[in-house]
């Protein structure tokens, strides 16, 4: 039992970054997220999420589109531009609906795209569960 316990103990935690400037959303999606066992870093701007990124190399990003400092498009640039980063799954989190934004945000490597107003975060958690990191 106690070797059990060891190799859980050396295990990493999946590391989400969540780069969103609603309060009351982060709140949630922090709480859901530290619940099911994950870590979590949040950042309230686009250059705060970029820098995080670069010096966490997080497993998964949950990204708005609409920040202070740096919109979303422009995060999800600097991201998919470094080679450090460009594997990292990238999923938007926006009240942004119309097809031309959801197209741009995945013509420049969102992997998955979600429209506030009609997301559960279940399904958020669901997604996460399910990306192979």
């Amino acid at each position: 039992m106690a070797d059990v316990i060891k190799e859980d103990q050396k295990r990493r935690k999946t590391i989400i970054l969540i780069i969103e400037d609603d309060e009351v959303l982060l709140r949630a999606l922090y709480v859901l997220f530290h619940d099911n066992n994950y870590t979590i870093a949040t950042a309230t701007d686009g250059d705060t999420g970029v820098a995080m990124a670069r010096r966490l190399k997080p497993d998964v990003i949950l990204l708005d589109l609409l920040l202070p400092k740096m919109n979303g498009f422009d995060v999800l640039k600097n991201l998919k531009s470094d080679p450090a980063l460009k594997k990292i799954p990238v999923i938007i989190l926006s009240n942004l609906g119309d097809t031309g934004d959801i197209e741009r945000a995945k013509s420049l490597g969102a992997d998955d795209y979600y429209i506030k107003a009609n997301t559960d975060l279940s399904q958020l958690a669901e997604k996460i569960k399910n990306i192979n990191i």
